[in-house]
């Protein structure tokens, strides 16, 4: 069990584990998204066209994790999420470029714009509810 940046609140494996997937099923939906907006099909060819076109943001997403120590306090926006959603922008930039995928200018910020709001946003709203709660607690 991790505590938050304060140390003073256990976080829980699950907890953790909630966030991470949080992420990657948003990363999915951005994906899904992307795909249905351009007439290509949700999945694509034999099913395989969401993973193509999620998997470089997916493994980026999980480089991202680690190296901002996302456990450490995973719904904090500044903390975690902005990080996150740098190194899962630019890593699945990278990849995407380096696999044959495209790249353009106008894909690279619809992909930071929508992530940011995905990745950022969700815990920008949960820390607004951790802090609300808190103002309305007896004590």
């Amino acid at each position: 069990m991790s505590t938050d940046q304060s140390g003073s609140l256990p976080i829980s494996a699950r907890a953790i584990l909630g966030a991470f997937a949080l992420d990657a099923a948003l990363v999915v939906t951005f994906a899904a998204i992307g795909r249905a907006s351009h007439d290509e099909g949700v999945l694509g060819a034999w099913g395989s066209g969401l993973w193509q076109t999620a998997w470089p943001f997916l493994a980026s997403l999980a480089l991202g994790w680690l190296i901002s120590r996302a456990w450490l306090n995973p719904s904090s926006p500044l903390r975690t999420g902005l990080p996150v959603w740098a190194i899962a922008v630019s890593g699945g930039m990278l990849l995407r470029a380096v696999s044959d995928q495209g790249v353009a200018m106008a894909f690279v910020v619809v992909a930071s714009v929508t992530l940011l709001v995905f990745l950022v946003g969700w815990r920008a709203v949960a820390a607004l509810v951790h802090v609300r709660r808190a103002q309305h607690r007896p004590g």
